[in-house]
């Protein structure tokens, strides 16, 4: 009987409450006092602006807040803003009350207070307590906050870093409390089995980024290309002269038996050492290696047996590519003493095609930009300036006739930019079309491998070689490329950008293909945030262990990885996955744009180099001429600024790119020039300091 006395008395005085109390401003210490009040208790509360309830006399003081308090399974009976509420669906149905709203928040305060048993009967958890609050009445324990009220208010703290600070401070504690109990010994035990080990080497997610735009593109089965002859080719007596020969030249002298395989090498480490100390572009010399494969081309031609247009051709490695025996350092402090017993896809390619491995070649650190742990990659068209790009010992030494060739790599950039500093011509091809076995990962929808060559005619051959399925890597394809030998350019509609060089245009105007101007239209206008989101947080996977550890204190610029990749820790899951939802969509609208055959364009443009990558686009970066450097001594240099542009096709249709490329250089000797690295000019000398100013550094991965 006192029971339900008690009973009646408490609801009466919710009831007959005063309605009106002017509120202080005291959040912290309001929400102390709910808190104290509610603890262990079982009343839930739901906190709106007062004109929600139509109450005319708060109209126009949105800080004042009102609390709605309702016992167990009575959503039903609460104002209909709240009934949506998907919280108040899984109340117990033990006590079923009307509710009762309460505009005094101190006086129900002191209410609950006094009648702590009464209030012990009613739902397990306080919901939604005074959202967005500014005001309360102030606490009767002074200052003193309780310990989850601080908690909750540090946690919020942090979830602003992630855009998510709208929860009230009783979700932020289920959140803290949900994260502590499940998520964590999740990502704990995840991160033990496929994180311990940096690079990204091992367990590749199943999530694969297909880019081709129809089934159709995927039909049909891969056949060679018909690779030319280069017929009636004889050996300079020059060694500078063979040092700049094409792939395709020098695979006929080596055929004709003009020059051994074992001969062509030696020249090539000897120009490598030679130039080196110069350009900063060469980690490793893979010496007995290279003469080990050079001695078995050279029998194997001998026996009779031609192994194809890379038969005895010397070549480099980006070092983040993996060969067993030599050290796959990726360029930075931490790794620089690193061997993995893993070869590479691409290596077993070239191997198998008859190339012979002269160098593992600088990659920026952890393939970022051109510092490494050795120095930095200068450019040999201006050794004052740097390559860019962090393919730069593949750039570089490709430009300066050190080697016929390179393998680099490009994430967002690290072809196109050193390619254009240096002057080379350089493919990054379609996404999948060259496995990455063996080859350090930054990420795995984005990472392309590509080749440096003398011209576009060397780079379809390189591609032959290295494209395929690759049993390894599951976003790998064999994709059935058509011969760009064999395109008929004249059935071809070329667009041209804004930006694109003229000359191309009116060179392939010349040669009867339909030139156009062309504007690829797309409305996603975070293009450039899609790219770094994707980059960072995939790389941070591949080296969790390696920020956790604190190697990162290490990192040769502290301005580049470090700081992207702690950036990367609160990218959210949620918002990671948003980012690929906007880059489904700018696939589609290029998609739907890309109406001509291809296009020309500046192949750096940073909003065009990330969404190329993004969508998977093939561009071949050509060399079109050269201009003065800035500042140039005053009596005079032969050093020179190189300029170049990109055609950009479809995925899948790199043969069209490299057809108009190779018509292009037909026509033209840009891509034929030597820089003057051996002869600067008459008293122009570069200081040990250079004086030409650093640009800030991009993303040139």
């Amino acid at each position: 009987m006192g029971m339900k006395i008690f009973s009646v008395f408490f609801f009466a005085l919710l009831f007959l409450a005063s309605p009106f109390l002017q509120v202080a401003r005291c959040q912290s210490e309001a929400e102390a006092d709910v808190a104290e009040a509610v603890e262990g208790g079982d009343l839930g509360i739901v906190g709106e602006d007062v004109q929600d309830f139509g109450d005319p006399n708060y109209s126009s003081a949105p800080e004042v807040k009102t609390v709605c308090v309702f016992p167990k399974n009575s959503a039903k009976y609460l104002p209909s803003q709240f009934q949506a509420q998907q919280e108040l669906t899984d109340i117990n149905k033990s006590t079923i009350l009307p509710t009762c709203p309460c505009r005094r928040a101190a006086t129900l305060l002191e209410m609950v207070k006094n009648y702590k048993k009464i209030w012990d009967m009613f739902c397990q958890k306080v919901m939604d307590l005074m959202i967005h609050s500014r005001s309360l009445a102030p606490s009767k324990n002074g200052n003193k906050c309780p310990k989850n009220i601080t908690e909750a208010s540090q946690i919020r703290h942090g979830l602003t870093l992630l855009d998510a600070d709208f929860f009230n401070d009783i979700k932020v504690l289920e959140i803290a409390k949900g994260a502590k109990e499940f998520n964590i010994p999740i990502i704990r035990t995840n991160r033990k089995l496929v994180a311990s080990i940096n690079g990204g080497l091992h367990n590749p997610s199943p999530l694969v980024f297909n880019p081709e735009w129809s089934k159709e593109q995927s039909q049909g089965k891969a056949s060679r290309f018909n690779h030319p002859s280069a017929s009636g080719i004889q050996r300079p007596i020059n060694e500078e002269d063979i040092a700049f020969m094409s792939v395709l030249e020098l695979g006929e002298l080596i055929k004709k038996k003009q020059i051994t395989s074992e001969e062509l090498t030696g020249i090539f480490l000897k120009r490598l050492r030679r130039y080196n100390p110069v350009l900063e572009s060469v980690v490793t010399y893979t010496e007995d290696l290279a003469y080990q494969q050079a001695k078995e081309a050279d029998k194997l031609l001998s026996q009779g047996v031609h192994l194809g247009p890379l038969h005895g051709i010397p070549y480099g490695l980006k070092d983040i590519i993996s060969v067993p025996l030599y050290k796959t350092t990726w360029g930075s402090t931490t790794f620089k003493n690193q061997v993995l017993n893993i070869e590479a896809w691409v290596y077993k390619r070239l191997k198998s095609a008859g190339a012979v491995l002269v160098a593992k070649l600088v990659t920026g650190s952890l393939a970022y930009d051109d510092i490494w742990f050795g120095g930095r990659t200068r450019n040999p068209w201006n050794i004052e300036e740097f390559s860019t790009g962090s393919s730069a010992g593949p750039a570089a030494c490709t430009s300066a006739g050190m080697i016929p060739f390179a393998i680099g790599s490009e994430t967002a950039g690290s072809i196109t930019y050193p390619a254009s500093r240096c002057g080379v011509t350089a493919l990054r091809p379609t996404f999948g079309s060259v496995g990455r076995t063996g080859v350090m990962s930054l990420s795995e929808s984005l990472d392309k491998l590509g080749p440096f060559c003398r011209n576009a005619a060397d780079c379809a051959v390189i591609l032959d070689a290295i494209r395929g399925e690759d049993p390894d890597d599951l976003s790998s394809r064999d994709i059935p490329f058509g011969d760009p030998f064999s395109v008929d350019i004249t059935k071809l509609t070329v667009g041209y950008l804004d930006d694109a060089d003229m000359e191309v245009v009116h060179v392939l105007e010349s040669k009867g293909v339909k030139v156009v101007p062309f504007k690829l239209n797309y409305t996603v206008d975070s293009v450039q945030g899609i790219l770094n989101f994707t980059m960072d947080v995939d790389m941070l996977a591949h080296f969790d262990e390696w920020q956790r550890s604190g190697k990162d204190d290490d990192y040769e610029a502290q301005d580049q990885w470090p700081v992207e990749l702690r950036r990367a820790r609160v990218v959210s899951a949620v918002d990671y996955l948003q980012a690929q939802r906007a880059r489904g969509k700018l696939i589609q609208e290029v998609k739907e744009n890309f109406n001509v055959d291809a296009f020309i364009g500046n192949a750096t443009d940073w909003e065009r180099v990330c969404m190329g990558n993004l969508v998977g686009l093939p561009v071949i970066v050509v060399p079109t001429g050269f201009k003065n450097i800035p500042n140039p001594p005053p009596t005079g240099t032969r050093r020179r600024t190189t300029v170049n542009t990109g055609i950009y096709a479809p995925p899948n249709h790199d043969h069209i790119a490299l057809a108009l490329a190779m018509a292009y250089q037909s026509a033209t000797n840009h891509h034929k020039q030597r820089p003057p690295i051996d002869d600067l000019g008459p008293n122009d000398t570069i200081p040990n300091h250079p004086t030409v100013p650093i640009p800030p550094r991009r993303l040139h991965m």
